[in-house]
């Protein structure tokens, strides 16, 4: 079964069970600052789940991409990806557990879908903690529908529970479907949910039963919803009999170019397939996040970051590979040809995703140069040492300073005689790591799952901002992204130069104008064609489903939106510009509080 059956399969089924199919979003949350990518079918929404009603209503169906860092040092093994599809299936308020369970096992086990046989299929409940009990419930459906105990394992919070997507937000128990490939158990304990490999996820039924608080507190939601995902890469590997998602035709062109040009034959070499899968990897996950129409580029923060580093360790691998050449380019032109048909925003971007990475590989051959001419400069010094041992630090010091891979170091170091202290590059590389975990996992307070009244009041301020933009800027602005917290908003939005004093000066006066006029803001659900014919502003080159919410604040401003608003303006603050920047080619940023 291909991904595109697979994907194809899961939309009609929930379709047939009363489901409307929504799209998929932007891999770039939007207005949530807790985390730096979209990391699961379940993000983008975090509102709904919540309590807010949705335009599509009570079951929904969809396809999600997502970007996912935290295992990156996992990647090139059998199943770890940072770039993957999730599918999944949303009860907002209707079934719960038992309809969330017996739609999965059927659609896993039953002939005319997956038809995976049932005695294949261990599940993971949630083992219960200080916040939550024991979810016996779910154990209790999973033994009707025939699950011996030992297809059965209670796990911890680390393994059976789920979300919030950032910090704050909905969250619960889930079930947890794992495929047994027939291995012997690694020990008496081995069951459903261990890491030896006889087990793979494939699937995961979250119960959003609570909303855990910005104090750490998991308060019960008044209506309970039910978020599932299905990982498209790895089904499609269990479906096909296969050892690896890297096996799969989801890769095989992509693993094709990689071949080609490292000359040399997928199969042949452990550790170069491990180095092929990492470029593999990481090179859709650069062309999907660049492709995406609120794209990143590669940059030394937040996801800029990621990216950067993605594409810097493709290339390293690419090296290793004895490439030679543009390395990513070439791929990610695959990437876009085979992904194009369910993802259009690449084709779209096809031109701009070449030339970032193009200009992303050139920039590293000059960082190699820049890092090599420091190496001649320390090795001096470092010949005089007897123990003909760099140190850690030192080394840890070219990486960071200057991008240079510990690799490189170490090979560097070898052709003169020298050694590199890699347990004390490691200890300072662990402690850059956790930072960038940290970051990553998101650092800031609010989010979609802050629905308070602050959050609430800058969400609405981006509605007045963005309209006084236009105003003063002209109808070229269009909004980029934005990230709210409890303290502060910033906003992205295209326009070609600085904005003068006089100008930031205006939009603050045309901002808070509407605040004082406490103007009230309304809600209605339409048509999307409607509502740009009725001049409702919606984001170019972003996904909406047919039916949509429009918010209107008075007179002044109309907008396809989905976040919290308050009322009425007035009481909302008075208005500040702190500061306006480039954010990148063509885009301004502008960062403001209300006071």
């Amino acid at each position: 079964m291909t991904a595109d059956e697979l994907r194809s399969k899961f939309v009609e089924f929930f379709k047939l069970r009363d489901h409307v199919q929504i799209q998929g979003r932007s891999l770039i949350p939007e207005t949530d600052p807790t985390v730096l990518f979209t990391t699961a079918g379940m993000h983008p929404l975090v509102p709904d789940l919540l309590g807010q009603d949705h335009p599509a209503g009570k079951r929904l169906v969809d396809y999600q991409k997502c970007i996912r860092t935290g295992d990156i040092e996992s990647v090139g093994d059998y199943s770890h990806l940072t770039f993957f599809e999730m599918l999944g299936n949303w009860s907002l308020g209707d079934y719960f557990k038992e309809g969330a369970i017996r739609m999965s096992f059927e659609f896993l086990t039953s002939d005319r879908w997956l038809g995976i046989p049932a005695e294949r299929i261990g599940v993971t409940v949630f083992a219960g903690d200080e916040n939550a009990p024991r979810d016996d419930e779910s154990a209790e459906i999973w033994r009707s529908l025939g699950f011996p105990p030992e297809r059965i394992s209670f796990r911890p919070k680390e393994d059976n529970w789920w979300g919030p997507a950032g910090s704050t937000g909905p969250c619960g128990p889930d079930t947890e479907m794992f495929y047994d490939f027939g291995k012997e158990p690694c020990g008496p304990d081995c069951g459903p949910g261990c890491s030896c490999g006889k087990w793979l996820e494939i699937w995961n039924d979250v119960f959003m039963q609570y909303n855990k608080t910005a104090e750490g507190k998991y308060e019960p939601l008044a209506r309970k919803c039910v978020d599932t995902g299905m990982g498209i890469e790895r089904t499609v590997t269990i479906l096909n009999g296969l050892a690896s998602v890297y096996d799969t035709g989801i890769f095989a062109g992509i693993r094709g170019a990689v071949e080609r040009a490292a000359a040399y034959s997928y199969g042949s070499d452990a550790g170069k397939d491990r180095s092929a899968r990492i470029i593999c990897d990481h090179a859709r996950s650069a062309a999907f996040i660049l492709g995406d129409p609120k794209a990143v580029t590669p940059s030394n923060v937040g996801a800029g970051y990621v990216l950067r580093r993605l594409i810097r360790r493709a290339l390293r691998h690419g090296r290793k590979l004895g490439i030679q050449g543009q390395v990513l380019p070439p791929i990610a032109a695959i990437v876009v040809d085979e992904f194009g048909g369910p993802y259009p925003e690449l084709e779209a971007n096809r031109a701009f995703i070449m030339e970032e990475l193009t200009k992303e590989e050139d920039k590293f051959l000059e960082t190699l140069q820049k890092g090599e001419k420091e190496f001649e400069k320390l090795l001096p010094n470092l010949l005089k040492d007897p123990r003909k041992i760099m140190s850690g630090r030192l080394a840890f010091k070219l990486y960071d300073t200057y991008g240079f891979p510990i690799e490189l170091t170490e090979e560097l170091a070898g052709e003169n005689g020298m050694a590199v202290n890699r347990e004390e590059f490691d200890e300072a590389f662990k402690k850059h790591q956790e930072l960038s975990r940290t970051q990553s996992a998101g650092t800031f307070k609010g989010g979609l799952g802050d629905q308070g009244e602050m959050a609430t009041r800058y969400h609405t301020a981006t509605h007045l901002l963005h309209r006084a933009l236009k105003i003063v800027l002209g109808d070229h602005v269009a909004q980029k992204g934005s990230n709210i917290t409890a303290e502060r908003m910033r906003f992205d939005f295209s326009h070609g130069a600085p904005m003068t004093d006089g100008e930031l000066r205006e939009v603050e006066a045309i901002v808070n104008e509407q605040i004082r006029r406490d103007l009230p803001v309304s809600v209605e659900v339409m048509d999307l064609d409607q509502a740009r014919a009725g001049g409702a502003t919606a984001l170019f080159g972003e996904k909406y489903e047919s039916q949509v919410k429009v918010y209107s604040i008075g007179d002044f401003s109309r907008e396809v939106c989905g976040g919290p608003h308050v009322e009425r303006t007035g009481g909302m603050g008075t208005f500040r510009i702190q500061k306006e920047q480039s954010s990148s080619a063509g885009v301004r940023r502008i960062r403001a509080v209300l006071e």
